[in-house]
C-alpha cells in the first residue's frame, strides 16, 4: 500500500486532522524561505498535536541547512525522519544520517530522465522525486511522471516518494503509473499556503488507499 505524507502543516488543528485522517507522515518545513515555514518554538506543538491524534511519523524538511540546525530541530521535535530538499551532496546526506541516527529522505528535482539516473549514489532511506521549483516544493507543479516510472523500474528496491502537484484528483493515476513507496502532497490539499482543507485531505487519503 502506498504511504501518504501531508507536508507543509503550520496549524495545530491541521496537524491533528492530518493524523486523524490516517496519513502516514506529516511534514514540518524548517526552511525559512518557505511559505509554510515553522519555527523551532512552534514545531514541537505541531508534532505533539499530530502524535496525539494518530499513528504518524514526523518529517523535518530542510533546504541546505547545517548539521547543527538539523540537530537543533531534531532535539526540539524528536523527528522521525529527516528530509533534505536542497543541493545537499551524498557526503552531507551520509553525515546527517550519522549525526541524527534517523532515516533520511533526499529530494531530487526532475527535469529530464537524466535526473533520475544514478540514484544509487545516495545513502538515503528514500528518494523523493519532485518538480523543479524555486520554492523547493509545494508549488502545485507536476513533472513528467514517466521519468519516475522509469526510475521505479530501474531501482525496484528503492523507496521512491512521488511529489509535485499531487491532488485528490490525480493521486490514483500517479500511483497506478509509478507505484511509488509513498506520495507527498502539500498544496494539493490546501485552502491557502500552510492552511489545509479537511475535505481535500480526506479525499486524497481515500483515493490513495483505493489505488493501492
Amino acid at each position: 500500500m502506498t504511504r501518504v505524507k501531508i507536508c507543509g502543516v503550520t496549524l495545530l488543528d491541521d496537524a491533528a486532522r492530518v493524523a486523524a485522517a490516517g496519513a502516514d507522515f506529516i511534514g514540518l518545513n524548517f526552511w525559512p524561505q518557505s511559505k509554510r515555514h515553522v519555527t523551532l518554538d512552534r514545531a514541537p506543538m505541531l508534532a505533539a498535536a499530530a502524535r496525539a491524534s494518530g499513528t504518524i511519523q514526523v518529517v523535518g524538511v530542510f533546504v541546505d541547512a547545517t548539521i547543527q540546525d538539523i540537530l537543533a530541530a531534531h532535539a526540539a521535535v524528536d523527528l522521525d525522519i529527516i528530509q533534505l530538499h536542497g543541493y545537499e551532496g551524498p557526503e552531507l546526506v551520509a553525515a546527517v544520517v550519522n549525526a541524527t541516527k534517523r532515516p533520511v529522505w533526499k529530494a531530487i528535482s526532475v527535469r529530464t530522465a537524466e535526473d533520475t539516473e544514478r540514484l544509487e549514489i545516495w545513502p538515503a532511506d528514500a528518494i523523493l522525486l519532485d518538480a523543479p521549483t524555486p520554492g523547493r516544493g509545494g508549488s502545485g507543479t507536476t513533472f513528467d511522471w514517466s521519468f519516475a516510472q522509469a526510475a521505479r523500474r530501474r531501482y525496484p528496491a528503492l523507496q521512491i516518494v512521488l511529489a509535485g502537484g499531487i491532488t485528490p484528483d490525480n493521486v490514483a493515476a500517479a500511483i497506478a503509473l509509478v507505484q511509488p513507496w509513498a506520495i507527498d502532497c502539500a498544496s494539493g490539499v490546501e485552502a491557502g499556503p500552510g492552511i489545509k482543507d479537511p475535505d481535500k485531505i480526506a479525499q486524497l487519503i481515500a483515493a490513495a488507499r483505493g489505488a493501492g
